[in-house]
């Protein structure tokens, strides 16, 4: 369970250099896209935070999200457990079951009443409780229960964020998003099918180090990440603005590395950071591997038509035009910029901030 001790103490306790942990506030600061000049702020922040209690709830999800937290390396998830928070309920990832699972969950909701994280990973039914129920509580059930007692909400994954893969049409068992049933908490959004592995421990350094959670959009998604579509990131962005694009997968475009918009790509719609933080320790993404965006960290993206398909010709002849190629490019993405972002008044309005005093007091 979490205790009084700072991180500082605990990095110090399991042998954590000091060159080590300011190589760690290095790579944080990098991940945020932050000067070196804040290197020294972050150490400062992380060496008196206090371990938050973490109470993770997987609900209809594919364990896909937890793969990919496994993944993450800046900071490990090794890291994040045994250093950063103290992650005292998680189904694939604790190593108690059955009666004692459930005990370590209603204790850490006790003992740290008011001040716990509450992750959540999966879509919630409604349609009849039986489509997914954990030591014989519905899922919604547990949901409510849990989040009474929490200071702030992380939904990871679309299924959480948004509803994801249940919730796509017709949607038999009823489901919905965590924003749809709790109401009267703050509601972090990462959003992906999974979300990137850096994405998730991101956030959850961010909050460490700056005291609150981080500026959202109109989404509830950290601005940080979710700030920019993957279209204004992509390398294959010129050319796009030059009108050049694959038809085929295998055509001359595909081979030179053309924009894949009209092989369905939705980067212009997506926001995201997958461009920037990239998979596989960053060695890589989809787009960068030669298949389109699928959208999948944007709301209802399972039914927003198919995977091979564009929503719409960029250009209305772009084999010949580039110039008319760059304009569209830039009104695209300029029109879908203003759209996610929204008004700061909303954001604000809908997420109240809370700090890592609020998680020690309670709020």
């Amino acid at each position: 369970m979490a205790n009084s001790k700072t991180l500082g103490e605990s990095l110090r306790r399991h042998g954590v250099t000091r060159r080590g942990f300011l190589k760690f506030c290095s790579a944080t600061a990098s991940l945020m896209a932050l000067p070196p000049t804040m290197v020294p702020a972050i150490a400062a922040a992380l060496e008196r935070a206090k371990r938050p209690s973490v109470i993770w709830l997987s609900f209809q999800e594919c364990t896909g999200c937890t793969e990919s937290l496994t993944r993450s390396h800046a900071p490990t998830v090794e890291s994040l457990i045994f250093d950063h928070v103290s992650l005292d309920y998680h189904h694939t990832l604790q190593v108690a079951s059955g009666e004692a699972a459930e005990a370590a969950r209603e204790a850490a909701m006790h003992e740290n009443q008011g001040g716990y994280l509450l992750v959540v990973d999966g879509s919630i039914p409604l349609a009849d409780p039986g489509y997914s129920t954990i030591a014989g509580i519905s899922n919604v059930d547990m949901l409510r229960e849990t989040a009474a007692g929490a200071a702030a909400i992380i939904a990871v994954g679309t299924c959480a964020a948004f509803g994801g893969l249940p919730k796509a049409d017709p949607n038999p068992t009823g489901a919905v998003p965590v924003s749809e049933i709790i109401r009267d908490k703050p509601i972090v959004n990462v959003s992906g099918c999974p979300p990137i592995p850096v994405v998730i421990t991101g956030v959850l350094a961010h909050f460490l180090t700056f005291g609150a959670l981080p500026e959202l959009d109109r989404y509830g998604r950290p601005m940080v990440f979710y700030g920019q579509s993957i279209h204004d990131r992509c390398y294959r962005r010129p050319f796009y603005d030059k009108g050049l694009f694959a038809e085929t997968f295998d055509d001359e475009g595909a081979r030179k590395g053309w924009c894949l918009y009209k092989m369905g790509c939705k980067g212009p719609m997506t926001y995201n950071a997958c461009a920037t933080a990239k998979w596989n320790n960053g060695t890589g993404w989809p787009v960068e591997a030669g298949h389109g965006c699928l959208g999948c960290s944007e709301p209802d993206f399972w039914d927003a038509g198919g995977f091979y398909n564009a929503l719409s010709i960029p250009t209305s002849d772009v084999t010949g035009t580039v110039v008319t190629g760059a304009v569209a490019g830039a009104a695209l993405g300029a029109a879908a910029a203003l759209l996610n972002r929204g008004t700061q008044g909303e954001a604000r309005e809908k997420h109240a901030t809370v700090t890592v005093d609020d998680l020690e007091k309670g709020v």
